[in-house]
Formats: structure tokens, sequence, C-alpha cells
């Protein structure tokens, strides 16, 4: 049923995302979702279709994918445990709500949301390429992790991702994370915040998705290929994490934020 290449696709993807999500502690969703959304139009599955089940399946690996990566994080840096799972619990119900919001929304409209909030991201890190830690700008306590676990949540269910480019922008830029400090922070906070999504996109799918052995919104296929190869790469991706320079971590993350930005609202090919 599926094309030879369709496997193999899914497996570069599981490497990369997996391996991007302990280094960045982003979950691995800004690529998982733009490169299954690109794949599955390869094998010829509709646009509106093929971006609920990126969308969906993304947030099924990305709670393996980030608790390996959150593990890793926790055994060598102190402090991350408590304000990421407080922000996650919130996370988890913004995320549930994002996820039923995009099955009402167009695929082009979703398309351009997800690009614009990449590109935000994006420049808000390179013109803060060379700024070790920023001051606090805000303090960090139960009603501020309150609005921005339900914020970043809502857009984790919304798009599909584990809401780590936008969690880590949110540490960094307000309130006085290190970039190492966020990445940290950002994977526990991943690991539940991807639940809440993944129920409502498996749950609103439910009897409506026609793409082969899916529940709902979620491949199994997908889960299955892309999960097998993120979980461990994501373990090796942490470990480097410790080892790179905060400069030439925000370069990356920036770079390849950008690229997929630029992809999702088609100014590249």
């Amino acid at each position: 049923m599926f094309p030879i290449e369709y496997f193999i696709g899914l497996i570069i993807i599981g490497i990369f995302a997996g391996f991007a999500s302990g280094l960045l502690g982003v979950g691995g969703g800004f690529l998982i979702v733009p490169l299954q959304y690109f794949l599955l139009q390869y094998i010829g599955v509709n646009s509106d279709l093929a971006i609920l089940i990126s969308f969906g399946t993304s947030l099924a690996i990305i709670i393996p994918t980030s608790i390996s990566g959150a593990y890793r994080h926790s055994r060598s840096m102190d402090g991350i445990i408590k304000p990421g799972v407080q922000l996650g619990i919130f996370g988890i119900i913004g995320g549930f709500i994002g996820g039923f919001a995009a099955s009402s929304l167009p695929y082009n409209i979703l398309e351009i949301i997800f690009g614009c909030l990449l590109l935000f991201v994006a420049v808000n890190n390179i013109l803060n390429i060379n700024r070790e830690r920023e001051k606090s700008r805000i303090s960090f306590n139960l009603i501020n992790s309150g609005i921005i676990g339900l914020l970043v949540g809502f857009s984790s269910g919304l798009l599909g991702v584990g809401g780590g480019i936008f969690l880590i922008a949110i540490l960094t830029s307000l309130l006085g994370f290190s970039m190492i400090e966020a990445i940290g922070t950002s994977s526990i906070f991943i690991s539940l915040t991807a639940i809440g999504g993944f129920l409502s996109y498996m749950i609103s799918g439910w009897g409506i998705s026609t793409f082969p052995y899916s529940i709902g919104y979620v491949s199994i296929i997908n889960f299955i290929l892309i999960a097998a190869f993120s979980v461990p790469f994501a373990s090796i991706g942490a470990k480097y994490a410790q080892k790179v320079p905060q400069k030439k971590l925000k370069i990356i993350f920036s770079m390849l934020v950008l690229y997929m930005a630029l992809k999702m609202l088609g100014i590249l090919p």
C-alpha cells in the first residue's frame, strides 16, 4: 500500500527529529510535522488530512521522544524538574483544547500560523544570539507559569509540536533562564503537554480519518517507525547538548527553525 521510500522517509525523520529533540529540548515536532506533511503529500494524501495526521502523530511521537531527552537532562542538571512539571500540568490542558481547535481550521490557515510562529521564534533567537543569559523580566510563580503553560500548550495542540520552540524563547527572554536550563526544562514540559494534544487528535479524528492503520488522526505506522529511531537518538542528542557551547546551540536552533518557517510559508521550494 505504501511505497518503500515512504518507510525510508519515516526512518530518516525519526533520526533527525530525535537528535534535535535531545540536543535542543524542542520535542522534534518542528521537524516531524513539516517533514511528515511533505511525505504524506508525496504519496498522494490530500492536504487537509495530511496536516492533521502530521499534527496528531507528531504529538504521539513527542511523548516517548521527549521523555528520553528529559531523563538524560534531569540526570545532569538540578532544578529543572519542578518548573518543567509545573508548566507541563497547565500545558496538558492547553494542548487538549488546541488539538480540538485545529480540526476545525482549514489546512492553509494552519500552515500560515505554523510558519509565522516559527519565523518569530527564529528571528528572536538570531537577534539575541550573543546573549548568554537574559535578565529576568517577570517572576516564575504559579500565575505566570499557568498563563505560559496554557498558551504554549494551546499552540502545541494547535500545531502538533511539543511547544519547546516557543517555551525556550519565553524562558530565555522573559524568565532569565540560560539556554541549557531552558532546554532541560522544556524537555520535561513537552513530555507532559504532548499528552493533551495527542488525546484530542485521537478523539476528534475518530470515525473521520480515512488514513490506513490510524486511530483518529494518529498514524500507527508513522508512530512506530519514527518513534523507534527518535527515542534513542533523543538520548544521544541530550548527551551532546551538555558539551556544545550555548551560542552554537542558539545558532543551530535558529537556523533549523528559520528553514522550516520559510518552507511552511512556501518561500522555499
